[in-house]
């Protein structure tokens, strides 16, 4: 679980995988200051922060949980750690629907999600810069 000391490292980790899309350091302290309302954040840590999962967890078991945020620095992508995060995020959202959106082109990412059960239900045409469509994703029953 992430701690405050974790903020700086996650706003830069964020910056080198979202670029121009990354979240500003006031909507990271926002986040954690949500931590004991409705928000997960997980660290993967291998002595600094090399990637990171974010949740919406909603008190009502029958609302959805989303996905807000998942990121693995470049060097270590590949390597089981967005599969790592991806596992325990949903450890702690067992039994619950999940929703999350993706870029269509991010493949691997995709690939990572379906490999988890998460199945298309719609996209957001031209959602992104460029033009670019959000896949809408869901699993149902999370594990």
């Amino acid at each position: 679980m992430a701690t405050a000391d974790d903020l700086p490292v996650l706003v830069a980790l964020d910056e080198m995988c979202f670029g121009l899309m990354a979240w500003s350091t006031v909507a990271w302290t926002t986040e954690f200051e949500r931590l004991s309302d409705d928000r997960v954040i997980l660290v993967a840590d291998e002595g600094t922060a090399v990637g990171y999962l974010v949740l919406l967890v909603p008190a009502a078991a029958e609302d959805p949980v989303d996905l807000l945020r998942i990121a693995v620095a470049p060097e270590v992508r590949r390597t089981g750690v967005g599969g790592q995060l991806l596992t325990a995020g949903l450890r702690r959202c067992a039994g619950r629907t999940v929703l999350l959106e993706v870029a269509a082109g991010n493949e691997s990412a995709g690939a990572l999600y379906r490999g988890f059960g998460f199945e298309e239900i719609s996209r957001r045409k031209g959602y992104y810069a460029g033009g670019e469509d959000a896949v809408i994703m869901r699993l149902e029953n999370a594990a």
